[in-house]
């Protein structure tokens, strides 16, 4: 798994003693995103998905609307002691006519692996409005299908399986679990999802349901929306501002998917009987 994993000896304390052993950890790097030379933030992320991770999070920024609108994304200078490239630097260079990102758009601090919205410059500048509204999508789900997600996301969740200590998220269209992405970010995990869909050209990813594996907060619904996702599912609770936003946008926000039972918190319409 190259640097998406780390292994460190341990010592394991239990009622039959201690012994040594050789435990597998979540790797947690920064990763730099530049656009057009400019740097533009620094989130904690689990290395692996890059590309992905910087197109999902220009999307959900309201950067880019498309594949298109990126010409070039490549990784630049920075090395670690052994001389080699860390690949912890990556810019994008936007396509011809594109608009640099706002102002508000830029960190002034690093994001860290458990916030997203961490730094941002301006308070106005943590809601944005979609491009891809998921508000008129009449997509339908049954109660049985949710139910199933999230034993498909775990199943896999190959990264989880040996360390346990990364989020997930996994994109279903039709029922068909599509792409699953971890990170030991649960924002970077949705943006490398994101950004899958943009290099395929499925954004505005309509009738689609995100699933993720742990709690639903404000920024996960943002980037849901911002993408055009009508149906945000978690095997956790939601926040309170993540609910009023989901209202807001017409979405669809299901918590605590757990067994053959769920919360659904806004847009219940769409979870029907008979899809």
């Amino acid at each position: 798994m190259g640097r998406v994993t780390v292994r460190r000896a341990v010592e394991q304390v239990s009622p039959s003693g201690r012994r040594r052993k050789i435990d597998a950890l979540a790797a947690e790097e920064p990763l730099e995103l530049r656009v057009n030379g400019k740097a533009l933030a620094v989130t904690m992320r689990t290395p692996g998905h890059d590309v992905e991770l910087a197109h999902g999070f220009l999307l959900s920024e309201g950067v880019i609307g498309s594949s298109e609108d990126i010409s070039i994304a490549r990784f630049c200078e920075g090395t670690g002691p052994d001389g080699l490239n860390t690949y912890n630097v990556l810019d994008i260079a936007l396509a011809e006519g594109v608009p640099p990102p706002d102002i508000g758009v830029e960190r002034n601090f690093y994001t860290t692996s458990s916030c997203g919205v961490c730094g941002k410059g301006a308070l106005d500048a943590v809601k944005l409005k979609t491009r891809y509204s998921p508000a008129l999508d009449e997509v339908r789900i049954t109660p049985e299908a949710l139910t199933g997600f999230p034993d498909a996301l775990r199943e896999r969740q190959k990264v989880f399986e040996s360390t346990g200590g990364l989020h997930a998220a996994g994109l279903f269209v039709d029922g068909e679990l599509l792409v699953v992405r971890e990170d030991v970010g649960r924002h970077n995990a949705v943006d490398k999802v994101l950004g899958w869909a943009v290099l395929q050209n499925l954004v505005p990813l309509r009738g689609a349901v995100l699933m993720v594996s742990g709690r639903a907060s404000f920024e996960l619904v943002q980037k849901a929306a911002m993408s055009g996702i009508p149906v945000l599912a978690a095997v956790s609770a939601p926040s309170s501002l993540a609910v009023e936003l989901a209202e807001e946008q017409g979405m669809t926000l299901v918590g605590f998917l757990r067994g053959d039972s769920m919360n659904i918190y806004t847009g219940g319409e769409r979870v029907v009987e008979t899809a």
